[in-house]
């Protein structure tokens, strides 16, 4: 058996890279709260580790990728009032829209999709351990956890626990012990069309809570990853590392890997400031394949500028490598070129997930070919394309070197022109064939039409 490659991703806990298990990679990514249709920010974390588990899979790894749905909370709650709707039938309606506008991005599914609401036993359970323990303690229906009780606290946001601000609801102080607690479970009020049964009375779960029963229960404990926005740090990923490592005494996850804000006119994307473009409405506008081009053009890491230009962008990036495809059909050959642009590419997906690098990589090697051939160097770019997730460039160029039977009897009508020197009508044709979206492209071997859009 082949060795595997080494894969190093960027740990938020220890601010060094560190080096992924060999064989099977759980990977346990927070995904949305479904009170809205998710945005173009929301979706980069999906993109991003959708497509690290295609790479991983294709280097020998076995990952387990795990993507959960939050559809029990507060802005829930609020949003389903806003609609005259029950909070259920509108976390529903939110989850279904979920899947249906990450499903267009054409990138598959996560291995397992769990939602808070069918995880109640699970969570229930966590926190009782939590109580015999003596991290967490009932206080009028709520259970808070004691995060002085955790000696760990404060270590992957590096802050100080007596500066945290936990931003409970109001109304929660009273029943703390410490202002640092934070809930596990909230018992049921008034407003609330939703409620389960507990040791400690109807309620429901606090949002960390949700999360670290979800990933132990698919991943358990000690897994590989565990990734979400730079924005989910404090408090929910510290206060589920406290919840989990306090419940099991042991690490949770080895790689704490966290993405960069998708930001407009230097603002994080987000619902509340209202300055969001939904996923669905940027796929209608763009194409799916720009969008997604758009999301791994910046290191993961790092924030990304949402705007027309930066979409345009994308959409050049693309017109290049389909352009690239269907004037080089695959020759089924190889080079060295073509194989080190592909090690190249590769390792730089394998140093803390460098889509930038990777994709300049890719073009570079289109460079070398448009100056001189390399054979292999098609089939390579398209095998670089599809770890990138941008499968419907390929397969549209693929589909584009066949020209459909009108065009290719304009094209040989637009020769037949040209032989009796009929120029105006040759132009004619051009044009006419440039509507139906071709390019006439003449060379020494004749003219061939080449898919513009």
């Amino acid at each position: 058996m082949a060795e595997l490659r080494e894969i190093r991703i960027r740990d938020t806990l220890s601010g060094t890279e560190q080096v992924l298990p060999e064989g099977e990679v759980g990977i346990y990514a927070c995904g949305p709260t479904v009170y809205s249709r998710i945005h173009v920010g929301n979706a980069r974390q999906f993109v991003v580790f959708m497509l690290l588990r295609r790479f991983l899979e294709s280097e020998g790894y076995r990952p387990k990728l795990v993507i959960n749905v939050t559809d029990v909370n507060d802005k829930i709650y609020a949003a389903a009032v806003r609609e005259g709707v029950s909070s259920a039938e509108h976390a529903a309606e939110m989850t279904r829209m979920y899947f249906e506008d990450t499903g267009k991005l054409g990138l598959g599914r996560p291995d397992v999709e769990p939602l808070a609401t069918e995880t109640m036993a699970e969570i229930i359970a966590l926190i009782e351990k939590l109580i015999a323990d003596g991290h967490a303690y009932e206080s009028g229906g709520d259970v808070y956890f004691s995060v002085r009780s955790f000696d760990g606290y404060g270590k992957l946001s590096n802050r100080d626990p007596d500066d945290m601000d936990q931003g409970e609801e109001a109304g929660s102080a009273s029943l703390k012990r410490d202002a640092l607690d934070f809930a596990l479970w909230k018992a049921h009020k008034a407003h609330e069309d939703t409620k389960w049964d507990s040791p400690w009375g109807p309620g429901r779960p606090g949002w960390h809570i949700e999360c670290s029963a979800m990933a132990e229960k698919y991943l358990g404990v000690g897994f590989a990853i565990h990734g979400g926005g730079s924005d989910l740090v404090f408090p929910h990923h510290e206060n589920e590392i406290a919840q989990s490592e306090a419940a099991h005494n042991c690490t949770f996850a080895r790689i704490w890997m966290h993405g960069g804000m998708v930001r407009v006119a230097d603002e994080k994307m987000s619902k509340s400031v209202g300055n969001i473009f939904n996923l669905a409405e940027a796929i209608e506008t763009f194409g799916a394949p720009v969008v997604i081009s758009f999301l791994i053009s910046g290191h993961y890491r790092q924030p990304l500028e949402f705007s027309e230009a930066a979409m345009e962008q994308a959409a050049a990036r693309l017109d290049r490598i389909r352009n690239f495809l269907v004037a080089n059909p695959a020759d089924g050959g190889t080079s060295e070129t073509a194989d080190g642009a592909m090690e190249t590419f590769r390792a730089a997906l394998a140093d803390d997930f460098n889509t930038p690098k990777a994709i300049a990589t890719m073009f570079e090697l289109i460079g070398d070919a448009n100056r001189n051939p390399v054979p292999g160097a098609a089939a390579t770019v398209a095998d670089m394309a599809r770890l990138l997730g941008l499968d419907a460039v390929v397969d549209e160029a693929a589909g584009a070197g066949d020209a459909d039977s009108e065009a290719e009897r304009l094209l040989a009508e637009r020769q037949a022109a040209r032989e009796a020197r009929d120029f105006a009508r040759a132009d004619e044709i051009r044009d006419r064939l440039a509507e139906l979206g071709y390019e006439v492209r003449d060379g020494a071997d004749g003219a061939r039409l080449v898919r513009i859009n």
